[in-house]
């Protein structure tokens, strides 16, 4: 069917459909529309938010049955085919031949997409391998060395997701500054981000005459512009004294202070209200894992900001108020801060 017509039927099933990209859609017309068609004659109705516990039996069962099936040897091999590049091929055809999609997802009214990423989470041995020893920061640095950034092959090397690896080498990166910003810093870093936003504003418009000096005409436009996905690794490189995490945060803090036009949107009361409001909607989300959580709509609980800055809040809230958060998992944490965090804030309140 055509993108039109399998998004209309999809939204029928999935409420956010229209935040959806075109090649996603696309994807969920062949993997999930038969499927959510099928669950709908039965009753039962798609799910969202966090795996049940009789879900994650189901995923297990399903990725047993087809180890069964073909004859792969491991889940790692199944899911993690590019960490075996002498089985790829193999893997890809029994995958293909035996229908991966469909037996993945058998049994659970969910997107295939969701299910895919949670069976990856479940079965891989990389997962929770806690803190860099000294060691491994020094292969890392030695990687790098002689790999550049192409953070697939180090993470290969090193048994550690591609964003594990890339983020911890900007972290050990001896000219990174922990201390407050200085004025030269923090101009260095908008001069960073007008030139990959002019480059980036022109490259997608040529005719456009935006600029980003230009009064705030069309602030809606022009703010979900200045929050889309910026090359923080080239940013970082231009600041040279902050990884990029830190230039990110920074760069939300600005545009949250410019935008908001001096309201007090995370602060003094406000600020507490909208602590509260945050954590009692990620509960009820009920998600496993943070992307099944639906940004846009949570930027409500703060106020008329992006999704980029309910984010940046939840991660500074995360790692103040819960300890030992990157050993624990997405659904450990908000339960933490809901049952922990929750009543303090209320208290202060």
């Amino acid at each position: 069917i055509d993108l039109d017509t399998a998004r209309q039927e999809l939204e029928e099933f999935i409420p956010h459909v229209k935040n959806i990209s075109d090649s996603s859609i696309k994807k969920m017309a062949g993997r999930d529309l038969m499927r959510f068609k099928e669950f709908k004659k039965q009753g039962i109705a798609v799910k969202f938010g966090r795996f049940t516990q009789k879900e994650n039996q189901q995923i297990q069962k399903n990725v047993e049955e087809f180890l069964a099936l073909t004859g792969i040897d491991s889940a790692e091999k199944l899911l993690f085919t590019s960490r075996y590049p002498e089985d790829k091929n193999t893997i890809h055809h029994l995958k293909t031949k035996y229908y991966f999609c469909e037996k993945i997802s058998e049994g659970i009214p969910r997107p295939w997409r969701l299910i895919y990423y949670r069976a990856r989470k479940m079965f891989d041995p990389n997962n929770y391998k806690g803190r860099y020893t000294e060691k491994e920061k020094e292969k890392l640095k030695k990687y790098q060395a002689l790999h550049g950034n192409d953070w697939k092959k180090i993470s290969e090397l090193m048994s550690r997701s591609n964003l594990s690896v890339a983020m911890k080498f900007s972290e050990i990166k001896s000219a990174t500054n922990y201390g407050p910003w200085t004025k030269e810093e923090t101009r260095k870093l908008m001069d960073a981000v007008k030139e990959v936003m002019r480059r980036k504003l022109k490259a997608e418009n040529p005719s456009s005459l935006f600029s980003l000096d230009e009064s705030n005409t069309d602030l809606w436009i022009e703010r979900e512009q200045l929050y889309q996905a910026l090359p923080w690794t080239e940013i970082e490189a231009k600041v040279g004294s902050r990884y990029w995490r830190q230039c990110k945060q920074k760069w939300n803090s600005i545009l949250m202070s410019k935008l908001s036009r001096g309201q007090k949107l995370y602060r003094g009361t406000n600020g507490l209200k909208a602590k509260i409001d945050l954590i009692k909607r990620l509960y009820e989300t009920k998600a496993e894992d943070a992307s099944e959580v639906n940004w846009d709509e949570l930027s409500n609980a703060i106020g008329d900001v992006p999704r980029s800055y309910v984010q940046s809040r939840f991660y500074k809230l995360k790692v103040s108020s819960v300890p030992l958060w990157k050993k624990k998992t997405f659904s450990e944490i908000i339960d933490y801060l809901y049952e922990k965090k929750l009543p303090e804030l209320e208290a202060k309140l």
